[in-house]
């Protein structure tokens, strides 16, 4: 998105007047925080050739084209950057030298930065994927199978062009592309023309856009225009300008001009009471809006205060009077401490931009289901609708499958350019669910969940702290899957189902699973350990009995709401007296050295000796039998009365 990169990550436009916090009194800080980038980075390799390769220099010489999308010379740079101050960065720079990487294609090393940095920062509150150990989750995305078709516009020119929105059999979008009768006013960011709104007619079948004009002249002004939407009449429109009304261009305190959403509404063939709307401000950016279906939601993108990252995603309700309610943020299901943008809603769907989440390099676009005001983990779309580059701006019409996305991807006419797709239209699904343990229901944490088809592994997740889980690969409808639940130490649980016959179902499967040594016999949870060796006509605890003892005070420790109960049991050899004494002593000697341990007594309700009045066969007495068949009967039990 070489144009509007960096729309909420700085301010984005500054017209006459500059902010003068420079780092260095030299012209290539001046220009950098001008945000005229493209001469900066000149400047700046200009200054390393001549020997300042100072950690300053090297951070604003990559970020002079990360944040104009070249991300070659990004990673070019800033691997520079890592090479000689790795210890001494801030997260957010090896967030930008992976998203350059990936901007590459050089994923091999993406994924060898993020395993690095995984490690490295596992208390930082810089929360996006790619600073995850992901190796397993990319390349499962990179091997995902296409399910979009996607054609170039041939109504693209060389500047700018995105955001497109349905306006009736017509499509209104973003442009560059110049359209003055007399001098040109440039935007020096990149050198081209000011944003305005045009509208164009659709072809057949949605693939091209022609008969291109500037949209309204009420609503375009001399500063940038961008991200329209309109109500399901037609009659009011909201979109994202620069602060600016007929008193003027308004800026923060630093000298930097924010973007807003304004509305007007139809009248008369012309746009009228255009106003700003009131949870705006002069001293952040607030754009990109989109409207529910039922038109009582306007979603949008700010990095107002409480922004989790360098711009989220927020909704506000319209009620019938036409004001609105405080706006909420989204949440960290879907946004994170990179970029959420261009958000667009329908009936059940969130469909955004994002570089904090997996992707291919910059931005991607994601779906996510919304059910009863919450949302599922978001899902990447995949190629060829995403690509290395910015793919933004998605819209959709879900009876036909088919829309609109914006990208700066190779090949295009432009800056960014406007694709059509045409989504596939076959049924598929997602899989989602909870690990639970089976013995007391607690969602357990850190297992691993496998999705096979056949004997074929599709996907790999871990479950979150919640026990929830979520697959990115997305499957299709009936069709026969199994999903499996694994931990160390823990017995797992497979679930093998038919995904149903409809489209974009999701498929809940939970799972459960359960320490090993937790068994159920005869009706009967138990603690299942090996034998407690005792000598001879003794009780006391030997030191091979507390090997298998101590297996049974880290399963209580482990669940601190259990409750059990001891029995000891002998053969039938000696007398029956003689055993019923001996394995009671036995049972109450196990009591102690379990509570010597840390149990508290109260959590084992009993401990009795039983003898060989319980015997697990037919060796009674007289009956000959093998040691073998013998010491079926001599055994410690240890019953689980309460879990929970």
């Amino acid at each position: 998105m070489k144009y509007i990169n960096n729309i909420f990550l700085v301010c984005l436009t500054l017209v006459s007047v500059y902010s003068f916090a420079q780092t260095k009194d030299r012209t290539s800080d001046k220009n950098f925080d001008r945000y005229w980038y493209k001469k900066a980075a000149q400047q700046y390799e200009s200054a390393v050739k001549k020997g300042d390769t100072s950690k300053e220099t090297l951070m604003r010489l990559g970020d002079s084209y990360f944040f104009n999308s070249d991300m070659e010379n990004a990673a070019k740079w800033y691997g520079e950057l890592f090479s000689k101050y790795e210890n001494d960065l801030e997260p957010i720079y090896a967030f930008r030298y992976i998203q350059s990487l990936e901007g590459t294609g050089n994923y091999v090393l993406a994924k060898g930065i993020m395993k690095i940095y995984t490690e490295k920062l596992n208390d930082t509150t810089f929360n996006v994927d790619q600073l995850k150990d992901n190796d397993k989750l990319i390349d499962a995305l990179r091997n995902l199978q296409p399910w979009f078709y996607v054609t170039h516009l041939s109504s693209n020119s060389k500047f700018s062009d995105f955001g497109a929105a349905y306006y009736g059999n017509h499509v209104v979008f973003a442009s560059t592309r110049d359209s003055s009768v007399f001098t040109t006013r440039k935007y020096r960011w990149n050198n081209q023309p000011y944003l305005n709104l045009f509208i164009a007619d659709t072809t057949s079948g949605g693939t091209d856009l022609t008969n291109v004009k500037l949209f309204s002249k009420s609503i375009n002004s001399k500063y940038h225009e961008a991200s329209a939407v309109f109500t399901k009449g037609f009659d009011t429109i909201y979109f994202t300008r620069n602060n600016y009304l007929k008193d003027g261009l308004k800026r923060d305190a630093q000298g930097s001009n924010n973007l807003k959403i304004y509305r007007a509404v139809a009248h008369n063939n012309n746009w009228k009471n255009l106003e700003e709307l009131p949870f705006c401000s002069d001293d952040y950016s607030v754009g990109h809006p989109s409207l529910s279906p039922d038109g009582k939601k306007l979603y949008f993108t700010s990095d107002m205060p409480g922004t989790l990252g360098g711009s989220d995603i927020y909704v506000v309700d319209i009620y019938a009077d036409g004001t609105f309610s405080s706006p909420k943020n989204l949440g960290d299901k879907i946004n994170t401490a990179g970029r959420e943008m261009f958000p667009y809603v329908t009936k059940n769907k969130i469909y955004f931009a994002s570089d904090g989440h997996l992707g291919y390099g910059g931005l991607d676009v994601f779906e996510a289901t919304i059910s009863d005001g919450t949302f599922s983990k978001p899902s990447n779309l995949g190629r060829p609708l995403n690509s290395k580059a910015d793919d933004f701006a998605f819209i959709i019409n879900e009876t036909t499958q088919q829309g609109y996305v914006s990208s700066n991807r190779a090949g295009g006419a432009g800056d960014d350019d406007i694709y059509s797709f045409q989504r596939d239209k076959k049924c598929v699904q997602s899989i989602q669910g909870t690990v639970t343990n089976i013995v007391n229901g607690t969602p357990e944490a850190n297992a691993t969940v496998k999705l096979y088809m056949g004997e074929k592994v599709l996907d790999s997740v871990s479950s979150a702290e919640d026990g929830s889980y979520a697959f990115q690969t997305p499957i299709s409808c009936e069709t026969s899957y199994r999903v499996e639940a694994s931990k160390e130490g823990y017995e797992g649980q497979e679930n093998v189902f038919v995904s149903p016959n409809e489209n974009d179902f999701v498929n809940e499967i939970p799972l459960q699973i359960k320490h090993n040594l937790i068994v159920q016999e005869d009706g009967m949870l138990k603690i299942k350990i090996g034998l407690i060796y005792f000598d001879f006509d003794k009780w006391d605890i030997t030191s091979k009995a507390t090997v298998e003892l101590d297996k049974v005070v880290t399963i209580m420790k482990e669940y601190p709401a259990m409750i059990i109960k001891i029995e000891s049991h002998t053969d039938s050899r000696g007398r029956d007296e003689y055993n019923m004494e001996l394995s009671d002593k036995r049972a109450k000697a196990t009591k102690d050295y379990i509570v010597s341990q840390g149990i508290e007594s109260q959590r084992i309700e009993s401990a009795i000796g039983y003898g060989e009045s319980r015997l697990l066969n037919e060796c009674s007495n007289g009956v000959k039998c093998t040691e073998e068949q013998h010491d079926i009967n001599r055994r410690s039990e240890f019953i689980i009365l309460k879990m929970k």
